[in-house]
């Protein structure tokens, strides 16, 4: 008798995000969908995924991945802006030094994309912190799409950071199941 495995997705698993920050002209616009699945059942159409952190709200903050494993994190990123006001990139390197030590924090299923006037970074639970060098960042089911629209459309004159997020989350939409057309966009 053969050993066979099945993959079978977790019909309890909590799926979808598209976050998307586009950086352009000296703006930085940050874009996330609504939408929470609960394996293929959508359960929520307008979810926040995309807030203001920081003192007086200047950090931009997207997650995606379990919800409450995403707010632990933007708690401890806020602490650590506290600690290291201005530093977004030191702030960053230590909470990703703290994910990968901590054996609480290790188990957390989540990434971020977050960004100040100055730089943009993806923070994953594996202990990177990147930044991208087209000044584009895409996280989440939907995010492949939303980053591929988002860098055909940097190559159009006259769009704002904020009208390429848009229309990039329209076309990731259009296309991935787990996002949908309810988008906040905060803008630095």
């Amino acid at each position: 008798m053969q050993n066979t495995k099945f993959a079978v997705a977790d019909p309890t698993g909590w799926h979808g995000t598209t976050i998307l920050c586009v950086r352009r002209d000296g703006h930085v616009a940050m874009a996330g969908d609504g939408q929470v699945s609960m394996g293929q059942t959508i359960v929520k159409g307008n979810a926040r995924k995309v807030r203001r952190i920081g003192a007086a709200g200047t950090v931009l903050a997207g997650f995606a991945g379990a919800t409450a494993d995403a707010f632990t994190l933007l708690e401890r990123l806020e602490s650590k802006l506290e600690r290291f006001p201005g530093q977004l990139e030191r702030a960053c390197v230590d909470l990703a030094k703290d994910w990968r030590t901590d054996r609480y924090l290790r188990r957390l299923e989540a990434m971020m994309a977050v960004a100040d006037k100055d730089r943009s970074f993806t923070l994953t639970g594996t202990g990177d912190v990147l930044e991208p060098e087209d000044g584009v960042i895409a996280i989440g089911s939907g995010g492949n799409y939303a980053l591929s629209a988002a860098r055909a459309l940097m190559a159009v004159e006259g769009l704002s950071a904020e009208e390429i997020a848009r229309r990039s989350m329209k076309i990731a939409a259009e296309i991935c199941v787990y996002t949908n057309d309810n988008v906040i966009i905060e803008t630095i």
